[in-house]
């Protein structure tokens, strides 16, 4: 017999239709229980809510939303544009150069600046002994604010809306832009008329994938003390420790999240109203004229400055000149942050490769939909995931002591809720998604044939997966482990509300010296997640730099 090796049988593929509905129910399990507090919670909490707090966080909310897709269109739609269809001083480097904002969280940027930009920061105080002008005497920006908390989320979210339209840009074809030249159309009016309106599907989806970061956003809003969703959850869990008040704010968060998703769907389906001609418009640069060309690479470099440049260099002489001397306690937080985050995407690429594979093997509709509501979760702010997870394990865990102490005599501590179990839990809802679509994604490029070889070989499910798809999937799971990997090693609200007592991360570590206003202090840490942050987007850069551009 060629395969002497017996697969397991919950591998099969019946059983891989169980396991993959199993999987989809426990990581649908967050908005289950938001969705079921929202329908048994109590109905004087809710009047509370609308009373007090609720006005204030939808307002503060929709302004973000509004300013945060305005500054992304702004700084992503632009660059990709010039990047893709013109030729000036830089454009190769400042294609790839635009994904560097992605490495650096928003809540790093936010303390950053505040820094930089604060009363006794070094522009202000530069300012003061320029002009010989005192505090109050002359008008500067309020970086805590509103209006600032807008800004640092456009500087690090406007390269999901780059990316977006700068793919569509270079898939638009040559022909249709030599169309608008011999109606006699300019560059700037072929723009508006025409690659504009022909990449707008993509550009809604850059958009809305922004503003879901938006509003899953925590660090920033609460370092600038903006009232918004996840501040407001944040503060009726941990301040007043009101769970069912916590849920209820969660579940109008989810009616934010859940129109984003329609909204990006719907732009989805316009999608194939791209032109796909056979020359590309980046086998045709426009040849800018000199001045032309200097603005152009003024317009493209100005995101990366102050979208990196200028905040990795403050932490990098943070880290340097006035941060404290790194100790053992400093290793200790990157020892829990790295294992976590490595833990967290082993888990997710694991679960990945059995839903990915019983959604090849079985089209059933239930297996397809699982496998859809298996990756939904990255869509969820992590405060939601958070929430929703602690309820039922508390609750589990009350009846397991209970249990145990009433059986036994033996007084029981946590085993699911304030232990590692549940961060691991809620990291891999969150970033599923990330890792399905990476494992699905190298799938796809393997023919079936190659499935129905195996099996005339008398292999298993099991032994084609492992012995032919998982070593053709090796950079498609590599890809996934490392995204999986840097997600977790950022990720913010649903550390704080889910980690052990006495365990910390570089995230919550340096978010909690910035609220103390060691700004200095907290830097080794920031500097560490932005380079490690570093690494998906090298791999991006790699994609676009395999786009020839002559």
């Amino acid at each position: 017999m060629v395969n002497k090796a017996k697969s397991m049988p919950f591998l099969r593929p019946n059983w891989l239709l169980l396991i993959s509905v199993l999987v989809a129910l426990l990581l649908a399990l967050p908005v289950m229980v938001i969705l079921t507090n929202v329908l048994t919670g109590q109905a004087n909490v809710w009047q509370h809510l609308i009373d007090t707090v609720l006005a204030d966080y939808i307002s503060s909310s929709l302004i973000l939303m509004l300013g945060v897709g305005a500054g992304s269109l702004l700084l992503g739609v632009p660059t990709a544009w010039l990047t893709s269809v013109c030729r000036f001083p830089g454009h190769k480097w400042l294609a790839w150069a635009l994904l560097l904002p992605l490495a650096v969280p928003a809540y790093i940027i936010a303390y950053t600046y505040t820094g930089l930009l604060d009363f006794a920061g070094p522009v202000q105080s530069l300012i003061r002994d320029l002009t010989g002008l005192s505090y109050g005497e002359y008008w500067f920006f309020e970086v805590r604010s509103l209006a600032g908390a807008i800004v640092m989320l456009s500087l690090v979210l406007y390269p999901y809306v780059y990316l977006m339209a700068r793919a569509a840009f270079l898939e638009q074809s040559a022909n249709t832009l030599e169309v608008s030249r011999s109606l006699g159309y300019s560059h700037t009016r072929s723009f508006f008329k025409l690659a504009l309106p022909l990449a707008r599907p993509a550009i809604v989806a850059g958009v809305t994938l922004a503003l879901m970061e938006t509003l899953a956003d925590y660090g920033t809003v609460k370092y600038f003390g903006v009232t918004s969703f996840t501040t407001g959850i944040m503060r009726t869990f941990n301040g007043f420790g009101d769970a069912a008040a916590a849920s209820q704010l969660a579940s109008v968060l989810l009616l934010f999240v859940t129109f984003l998703i329609l909204m990006e769907r719907y732009s989805r389906r316009r999608i194939s109203y791209h032109s796909s001609g056979i020359r590309k418009a980046s086998n045709r640069k426009i040849e800018l004229t000199r001045q032309q060309g200097i603005l152009a690479a003024c317009v493209c470099f100005l995101p990366v400055l102050f979208g990196f440049i200028v905040p990795a260099l403050q932490l990098l002489y943070w880290a340097i000149f006035s941060a404290q001397s790194i100790d053992a306690a400093f290793f200790k937080l990157a020892w829990n942050s790295l294992y976590l985050a490595a833990l967290a995407a082993l888990i997710a690429v694991l679960l990945a490769l059995v839903l990915a594979y019983a959604s090849r093997l079985n089209k059933r509709p239930t297996v397809q939909a699982s496998v859809t509501v298996a990756g939904l979760g990255y869509a969820l702010p992590g405060t939601i995931i958070a929430i929703g997870i602690i309820i039922p394990f508390a609750w589990l865990d009350h009846q397991i002591i209970a249990w145990v102490k009433q059986a036994f005599e033996v007084r029981l501590g946590l085993i699911l809720s304030g232990t590692l179990f549940a961060l691991l839990f809620a990291y891999t809802v969150r970033f599923m998604a990330v890792s399905l679509g990476a494992v699905q994604s190298g799938l796809g490029k393997i023919t079936p044939s190659l499935d129905a070889a195996g099996r005339s070989l008398g292999y298993k499910p099991l032994d084609v997966l492992r012995k032919i798809h998982v070593p053709l999937l090796k950079s498609s799971v590599l890809t996934a482990l490392l995204i999986v990997f840097v997600d977790v090693l950022k990720e913010l609200p649903a550390t704080l509300i889910l980690r052990p007592f006495n365990f910390n991360t570089l995230a919550v570590r340096a978010f909690e010296l910035a609220s103390d206003e060691r700004l200095a202090d907290a830097a080794p840490a920031s500097l560490m997640i932005v380079l490690v942050g570093l690494a998906p987007v090298i791999l991006l850069s790699r994609s676009i730099g395999s786009v020839k551009t002559h």
